[in-house]
């Protein structure tokens, strides 16, 4: 498995800002009190820096969703059923100085892999909900996370 690279198949909006999809993977155990537990998967960046969920350069060929499982599993090595669009943010790179807009996704997660394409350069780790806030760096991250648990007690899913 090798993650794909390059921007030659990059998407970008009218603005010539690149097109970024990500999930938010989740699963829901059991605790010790056999109460529901909610957990999401992080993910550190490349060079092994603080919290983040898995996203990337959505590619030509693919629709958002097939973007989004692709980047899921490159990065964090984990597949599943994508559910709801979370939102749309822009933000800009730290490393490039340019702008992205970001599509965020939830992921039920349904395998989680033991071999990924970025396993060497990434680590990945289940967290609850308060954990992932304090941990993730990027404000656009957390409104998403924000936006997966109001959603989710909407739909009365945890």
């Amino acid at each position: 498995m090798v993650s794909r690279q390059g921007r030659q198949d990059q998407r970008y909006n009218h603005n010539g800002h690149r097109l970024i999809v990500g999930c938010i993977p989740y699963r829901i155990k059991m605790d010790n009190k056999q109460s529901e537990q909610v957990e999401v998967l992080v993910i550190t960046s490349q060079k092994g820096h603080g919290m983040m969920f898995p996203k990337g350069g959505w590619e030509l060929g693919e629709t958002m969703k097939e973007g989004a499982c692709r980047e899921v599993m490159e990065e964090a090595g984990v597949q599943g059923d994508v559910e709801y669009l979370l939102g749309k943010w822009g933000y800009e790179s730290k490393r490039h100085d340019i702008f992205h807009e970001a599509f965020m996704f939830s992921l039920k997660v349904t395998e989680e892999l033991v071999q990924w394409p970025e396993m060497v350069s990434r680590n990945r780790k289940w967290a609850t909900i308060e954990e992932a806030r304090q941990g993730c760096q990027h404000a656009w991250m957390k409104e998403a996370l924000e936006t997966l648990v109001l959603l989710s007690s909407i739909m009365k899913k945890w």
